[in-house]
């Protein structure tokens, strides 16, 4: 019996069966993790509502929801539908961040929604092992983030 318990325990950890997947998935999460810190970081310096750890989790998930079916062998033509879900769901979640506040006739929380989306592609791309398309996204994104509000706030003075 005992036997029987280690032999589907290790069965069970089979998905990552030498160092080089385990390396693979490490690297993609982890990249996925601190990239999408990063955008979280500003984020919370701006003191908008999704912070650090929001960013690190959706990025986080959006990678590990397109690694998991490569791994098992999906074909990327058939990844498009893993991909459609994940941005289908993430605009249920940036939904919950845009708050029209009648009193003013105003939007708020559409740059979070955004950025929430934002952090989800580059989540996929770590996934899908593009970690250079997610580096510079991400740099692109801050910039977004940190250069255009200056640059409108100047054309408004």
């Amino acid at each position: 019996m005992g036997r029987t318990i280690l032999e589907t325990i290790r069965h069970e950890f089979s998905d990552a069966v030498d160092a080089e997947q385990i390396t693979r998935i490490l690297v993609r999460l982890t990249m996925a993790a601190v990239l999408g810190g990063l955008l979280g970081l500003q984020r919370e310096r701006a003191r908008k509502s999704a912070g650090v750890r929001t960013h690190m989790l959706v990025a986080m998930g959006a990678a590990l929801f397109v690694l998991v079916p490569q791994q098992g062998g999906m074909a990327l033509a058939d990844m498009s539908r893993v991909v459609q879900g994940v941005i289908a769901g993430i605009g249920f979640l940036g939904a919950g961040a845009i708050l029209k506040n009648q009193a003013e006739a105003s939007i708020v929380g559409l740059t979070t929604a955004a950025g929430v989306w934002m952090t989800a592609a580059i989540g996929i791309a770590c996934g899908l092992g593009r970690e250079s398309t997610a580096v510079l996204s991400t740099v692109l994104a801050l910039g977004v983030f940190a250069v255009v509000p200056r640059w409108t706030a100047s054309r408004d003075a």
